[in-house]
């Protein structure tokens, strides 16, 4: 057989979630007396644009609010595993791949930690080989599918083998106990639990997106403009009201660094996966672009169905679009703490 060439190409995607809760319930029957029927947040929750989010932790069944960080990880591994495995199972079988050909198996989460973590596990309930190479990425936040999609490239040109890519993010295990403020409640009107997965191979295997290429741009002025925070009582985030507005700022930047070298407008983009991190965000990255309804319906829409589900939601996204054409180029964007945008260009490809 002759040696595999071409691209890094996503061949397969897979999703798991766990159960759904409609958005309106959860603020009446939790949220509002949870936040001490703040006038402020119940207007948050009505203009976040999500109807229905996926929770490990249903907060009217249990409160994690007051738990530990200790609780709260040893929680993550029990609920962030099988949503893993499924994930990557679901997305090695649209790739038509087994588990013993993967030669990396890199895992993304900002949610939850432990070691021997679910690098690991995955890796050896699925039956990938002992001598997997694996990589967690942690603790980056929602935009971290994007550097993650990075080293899956850089692997699957220089070894010319398969790579596994797979974002796990349980923030409902984050709920934070009184007293609140308006970023909190930005925080967990917006953010849900997801698991995305993706399988890269060396292009001439199946069809699929060709990577292209994948920038960074952090806005090194605004690093505390978005934190996620480790505290005795999990993770907080802290969301500046700029933020909408330093991503539109950064945006166009982005976007010429990875379509200008390439000789490329921005009006040969047939498809815009834009991380729906709010519906502020979306709306700012419309308006800076100059992208009509139809080219952030997709990013709209999971923002609805799901939430912004940190890390997985990029992917979800891309998911959603597929397949994509033959020839049609689709950019996809994330962005999260640092201030950080990235980005990936990639193409609609046939073996």
């Amino acid at each position: 057989m002759a040696p595999l060439t071409g691209p890094a190409r996503i061949v397969g995607f897979g999703q798991s979630t766990p159960p759904a809760y409609d958005q309106t319930t959860l603020w009446e029957d939790y949220y509002a007396d949870h936040v001490g029927h703040d006038g402020v947040a119940e207007r948050v929750w009505r203009r976040a644009d999500v109807h229905t989010r996926h929770l490990t932790a249903y907060p009217v069944h249990e409160d994690v609010c007051r738990w530990s960080t200790a609780q709260r990880m040893r929680r993550f591994l029990d609920d962030a595993l099988p949503l893993a495995k499924e994930a990557v199972g679901s997305a090695l079988a649209a790739a038509t791949l087994i588990p013993e050909e993967v030669g990396l198996l890199a895992t993304v989460s900002c949610t939850g930690y432990a070691n021997p973590g679910l690098d690991v596990h995955v890796a050896k309930d699925l039956g990938m080989r002992p001598t997997v190479r694996r990589l967690a990425i942690g603790h980056m936040g929602c935009y971290a599918a994007i550097p993650g999609l990075a080293v899956a490239t850089d692997y699957v040109i220089a070894q010319r083998r398969p790579a596994v890519l797979v974002c796990t993010e349980l923030p409902s295990l984050h709920v934070q106990p009184p007293p609140h403020d308006t970023q909190q409640a930005v925080a967990h009107a917006l953010f849900a639990d997801a698991c995305a997965a993706l399988v890269l191979a060396p292009g001439q295997l199946a069809k699929g997106l060709d990577v292209i290429a994948v920038e960074t741009l952090t806005d090194v002025g605004s690093t505390a403009d978005m934190t996620w925070d480790i505290t005795d009582h999990g993770f907080r985030m802290a969301l500046s009201p700029r933020v909408p507005a330093l991503v539109a700022r950064n945006v166009p930047t982005l976007v010429d660094r990875l379509l200008i070298d390439r000789g490329l407008a921005p009006d040969e983009v047939r498809h815009w996966a834009i991380h729906p991190g709010g519906p502020r965000i979306i709306d700012k990255v419309q308006e800076v672009l100059s992208l009509d309804d139809v080219q952030v319906k997709r990013s709209r829409d999971i923002l609805s169905r799901y939430g912004n589900c940190s890390s997985a939601t990029i992917l979800l996204t891309l998911a959603s679009m597929c397949p994509v054409p033959v020839g049609d180029y689709v950019l996809a964007m994330a962005f999260g703490p640092g201030l950080t945008v990235t980005g990936a260009l990639l193409q609609g490809a046939a073996t």
